[in-house]
C-alpha cells in the first residue's frame, strides 16, 4: 500500500499569493524519483489572518519516501527554499505528517 507524506504550512494571508507562486514556479523533479505517484498542494481555511496549506505527496511505499529524503533530488528541491519569495510568508516551520495507507477504495 502507499505512503502519504504531508507538510502543513501556516501562511500569512498577505503572503498567500507569493507562497502559491513559489510552489507553481519551483523546478520539480519528483517524476524522476522511483516510487513517486502524485503531488498536490492543498489550500485550507483562513483563520485570524493565517491560511493553512498542505503539501501532499503519494509514494509507492514509506521506503521510497525515505530514499527520496536521502537523495540528490531532495537536496536539489530544497536548496533554494530559504531564498524563495514566498518563504517569508510562512509562519514558522512546516509540520510533517506521514501516513501509511491501510485501506483504499477506487
Amino acid at each position: 500500500m502507499n505512503f502519504i507524506a504531508m507538510n502543513r504550512f501556516k501562511v500569512s494571508v498577505e503572503g498567500a499569493d507569493d507562497f502559491e507562486d513559489m510552489w507553481r514556479s519551483r523546478e520539480s523533479r519528483l517524476k524522476e524519483v522511483p516510487g513517486f505517484k502524485e503531488f498536490r498542494l492543498l489550500k485550507g481555511s483562513e483563520e485570524e489572518g493565517i491560511r493553512t496549506y498542505s503539501s501532499h505527496v503519494i509514494w509507492d511505499s514509506k521506503a521510497d519516501f525515505e530514499n527520496w529524503t536521502q537523495s540528490e533530488h531532495f537536496r536539489d528541491a530544497h536548496k533554494k527554499v530559504g531564498k524563495s519569495k514566498g518563504r517569508s510568508a510562512i509562519m514558522g516551520p512546516p509540520k510533517f505528517e506521514g501516513f501509511e495507507t491501510i485501506l483504499q477504495e477506487d
